[in-house]
């Protein structure tokens, strides 16, 4: 039974980020905030979010740091995790080049890609599979990231090979949820899922959860139980074990209307969709739910219940952000 049981504020303001779970722990790379000073920020910073502690750190990072960027996307793979893509601030340029970060030695190294890389892109998504990493959709422009009449979204699956460092093509599918970018991709049990994203055509933000089968190739809309989030885009999903993280994104104002391009907020909100709920997951809800007594309750429960409704307290300042 799917249920949201978390649902915190305070974290890192992002937008156009990209985050992985390693263990339990998430980390979150780059992004974008407005009101942030980009000629200063040359380099993509890390948050980890500890998913045992529910709270969020900043750790050291070396090597050869990719540049700030907003709209890449972000794998697992082992103790390590790859970036690709994304817009570069600082450069003004889309990027299709592919980072690893060592979670171990908290260190960067920039792949020599072999074979026909993947398309400059942004707010696409990728997952990894086994040894291999599958990009899909995203925005891309017939004329160049600067011709934004142009835009168009990407429906071929490029795959790179994280053992030969090769890029492969894959067959493209066909999709029953609406063409999107923007949105968040996980595996589950050898089942694709997306979330959320914006179909600028519709000119619609979305807070469906679909998930794809791919040994019968079909599509499926999943409605989970509990408070799930706000219709968003540019949000983070991971996964820790049975469960979703989910944090950050940008919606339009609430008096603007769900459709709206330009007058739009950014969350510093967080949820957590559990695939498996166990009971004493369930019974915390109810105590949570109905206010109930806590006080016969033993300690480590009562500090769980804290943690799970305690709201964190590193957000910045709330602006509205565009585009």
């Amino acid at each position: 039974m799917l249920r949201w049981v978390v649902h915190l504020e305070g974290g890192p303001r992002r937008v156009n980020h990209a985050a992985v779970a390693v263990g339990h722990k998430v980390y979150s790379f780059g992004g974008y905030c407005s009101g942030e000073d980009y000629e200063t920020l040359r380099q993509i910073d890390v948050h980890v979010f500890n998913a045992d502690t529910h709270s969020w750190s900043t750790p050291r990072v070396q090597g050869s740091i990719p540049g700030a960027r907003d709209g890449h996307s972000a794998c697992a793979l082992g103790k390590c995790m790859f970036i690709f893509g994304g817009y570069e601030q600082l450069a003004d340029c889309f990027s299709n080049d592919i980072h690893r970060l060592d979670a171990v030695a908290m260190m960067w190294t920039l792949i020599n890609a072999k074979g026909n890389p993947a398309r400059w892109r942004d707010f696409h998504s990728a997952t990894v599979m086994g040894s291999r990493m599958y990009v899909f959709g995203g925005r891309a422009d017939r004329l160049g990231p600067l011709h934004s009449n142009n835009e168009i979204y990407c429906n071929r699956i490029k795959v790179f090979d994280t053992e030969t460092n090769h890029w492969l093509d894959s067959p493209s599918t066909q999709l029953l949820p609406e063409g999107r970018r923007s949105h968040s991709a996980f595996t589950y049990n050898s089942e694709l899922y997306i979330f959320g994203g914006y179909n600028a055509r519709l000119d619609r933000h979305f807070n469906d959860l679909w998930k794809f089968n791919p040994e019968s190739s079909t599509w499926r809309k999943v409605e989970p139980k509990g408070k799930g989030p706000c219709a968003r885009r540019r949000q983070c999903c991971c996964m820790v074990g049975d469960k979703v993280i989910l944090f950050g994104g940008t919606s339009p104002c609430p008096e603007q209307g769900m459709g709206d391009e330009f007058n739009l907020m950014d969350h510093s909100d967080l949820y957590i969709l559990d695939f498996s709920p166990s009971l004493k997951t369930l019974c915390k809800l109810a105590v949570i739910q109905y206010s109930l007594d806590q006080s016969a309750l033993p300690h480590d429960i009562r500090w769980e219940l804290t943690a799970m409704t305690t709201n964190s307290n590193i957000s910045r300042p709330i602006f509205s952000s565009h585009g």
